[in-house]
């Protein structure tokens, strides 16, 4: 009864997680924007990028006419559109711009360990732990909720520990980390957990698909 109920409240989680992603979406590399200024078809998206839109790079950076680049990360629609009517307001007077996104950019991880279905995903909507666990099936019956590891592809700094029950008893989303693009999500077997033999192959594995993809 107990595993019912903890399984029932992952599956609430990731579906609110999703909704206050689709009211706060964070935005990513790959998102294709219609973005518009009033007044000034020149600086809108059909007249002045290519394919009628502008495309968020895989930097997180997006060029835009007049102030030259925007780093989008972790920036959400309105903090963007914002920042674009601070920085025009230097060469234009009180500038209107709305923002729409025609098309959502994918961030593709690894989930592996104790979830259903372990393996390679590509995130949309949300890019976070419970999506990403979501994605995968959800966890087993022997997964350590409390001892899941997040690495970043970067490898900066110690895994990051997660602790599911956290998030889903007791609603602490500061644990439901964004993800970006080649991380890593572990989930341990009772606590155990052994990086060379699980964690690195795989590491391995995505940086020879990233330098691949960069060298196309």
């Amino acid at each position: 009864m107990k595993k019912k109920v903890i399984a029932l409240l992952f599956a609430c989680a990731v579906a609110m997680s999703s909704m206050a992603q689709a009211g706060e979406y964070i935005m990513c590399p790959g998102d294709a924007l219609d973005i518009t200024v009033l007044g000034h078809e020149d600086l809108s998206t059909v007249t002045a990028a290519p394919e009628g839109k502008y495309i968020v790079r895989p930097d997180g950076k997006l060029s835009f006419p007049l102030i030259g680049e925007v780093d989008i990360t972790g920036m959400t629609i309105a903090q963007f559109t914002q920042a674009l009517e601070q920085r025009l307001s230097a060469y234009l007077v009180n500038p209107q711009i709305t923002v729409n996104i025609a098309k959502l950019g994918t961030t593709r991880v690894y989930v592996l360990g104790e979830v259903k279905n372990p393996g390679l995903y590509e995130l949309d909507k949300a890019h976070n732990v419970l999506d990403a666990i979501g994605k995968a099936q959800g966890f087993t019956k022997d997964a350590a909720k409390k001892k899941v590891f997040l690495i970043h592809k970067d490898h900066n700094g110690e895994p990051i520990k997660v602790n599911l029950n956290d998030i889903l008893k007791k609603g602490d989303v500061s644990q439901n980390y964004a993800l970006t693009e080649g991380d890593l999500l572990y989930l341990t077997s009772n606590g155990r957990i052994d990086f060379a033999k699980d964690i690195m192959p795989f590491i391995s594995g995505a940086y020879m698909v990233s330098e691949i993809n960069n060298n196309d």
